[in-house]
């Protein structure tokens, strides 16, 4: 009887990941560093803290780094998510939400909002340039991505993609990673739960399907949407599937990448809707102060007469945040999260178009329903 034993190189994914996270489980970090490791961690905190301003230096970092080292899928899909993520914020302030919200809650959701994508680009920006750095050198330097407070799931995971290239991997590691990481920090926070979650406007914003996620690209003169609808935010497991499910809609095609790469390379971010739908929205307010609010919209077209939705860049609507530092601790604890780097099986066209612009009708129709509730109360 002959026994056949695996090669390391013939080894898959998932075992390659469970034994470098064997290797690294419970090893605590007492290497001593050369003068060199040390200076090269502090390039990074100072680079990370310099891009981690505001929305739009951390959208911008993402794709400039994209650019740069097109196999890291993850920095175009972050790129692309953390648009929405401004969008959401200038939201807030914009013509519709604003007349929907107090001042008090408009300040709660940025806050919560702002925390989540600062809190992502502390930990995700920093395993790029130590990958980066790596490149350089000629020689993986991951063991350093503990003394940056980055999970030993990612420590082991850049450790397998250095040896074998595989993007896919890689990416939706990077999902599960992020996702865990904002868990306790941002959606178990005490604060948040109550000042966010358990609001009625939050449970508003979900019966009107404001949780999509939009991916704008052009073909020909026309601007399409691309993307997915995100209905339980509290859910960790949603959250990661979600993500994957958008990489699908991303990467899959490559003439929805392409376009969509030429679109964000070509519309730099700004916070405002302006962005991927000048002929809607605007970033200047074209209404009289004090006017009463008229239906604007019917299918995704302005009305005759009806003039572009408000919809302010992330400067004029928010200031800069100086953010508490981040909570430490390591999230990964089981093997369990392995599971998620099973493929999906399904199909997943991401026409969203249709929904999105019901969505902006709805939006429309509560804003003025919570204007009459006003004046009658």
């Amino acid at each position: 009887m002959k026994i056949f034993f695996r090669t390391k190189q013939e080894q898959s994914p998932i075992e390659m990941i469970k034994e470098e996270l064997k290797k690294r489980t419970g090893v605590q970090k007492t290497a001593a560093l050369s003068a060199e490791e040390k200076k090269i961690l502090d390039q990074i905190k100072r680079e990370t803290e310099i891009w981690n301003k505001n929305n739009v230096t951390r959208t911008k970092a993402y794709l400039d780094f994209y650019r740069q080292h097109p196999e890291i899928h993850w920095a175009f899909l972050g790129h692309m998510v953390s648009r929405n993520g401004g969008w959401n914020m200038t939201d807030l302030k914009g013509e519709l939400l604003s007349r929907l919200l107090s001042d008090k809650e408009k300040q709660s959701f940025f806050s919560f909002l702002e925390r989540g994508n600062w809190l992502i680009f502390q930990d995700a920006y920093p395993q790029f340039l130590i990958y980066r750095e790596s490149l350089r050198k000629n020689r993986p330097l991951f063991f350093l991505l503990p003394f940056l407070n980055i999970s030993v799931f990612m420590e082991a995971i850049w450790n397998c993609f250095w040896r074998k290239r595989q993007p896919f991997f890689l990416t939706i590691a990077l999902i599960i990673n992020e996702q865990s990481y904002l868990e306790k920090r941002v959606i178990q926070n005490h604060n948040y739960k109550n000042g966010v979650f358990h609001k009625l406007e939050f449970k508003l914003q979900e019966f009107l399907s404001l949780n999509h996620i939009l991916f704008p690209y052009k073909k020909g003169r026309a601007i399409h949407l691309k993307g997915l609808t995100l209905y339980h935010f509290e859910s960790l497991h949603e959250r990661i599937l979600l993500g994957k499910r958008l990489y699908h809609v991303l990467f899959r095609n490559k003439d929805v990448l392409a376009n969509t790469e030429q679109w964000a390379n070509t519309h730099p971010h700004t916070g405002s809707r302006k962005d991927y739908w000048p002929a809607i929205f605007n970033a200047v307010h074209e209404g009289v102060p004090g006017e009463k609010y008229q239906f604007q919209l019917k299918s995704c077209n302005l009305r005759p007469g009806g003039r572009r939705i408000y919809s302010p860049a992330l400067e004029n609507a928010w200031e800069n945040v100086s953010h508490a530092v981040a909570e430490k601790g390591d999230w990964f604890e089981h093997f369990h999260v392995l599971d998620y780097f099973m493929e999906i099986e399904d199909t997943i066209n991401g026409e969203i178009q249709d929904e999105y612009c019901k969505t902006l009708e709805r939006l429309e129709l509560a804003a003025l329903a919570k204007k009459a509730i006003t004046i009658w109360h």
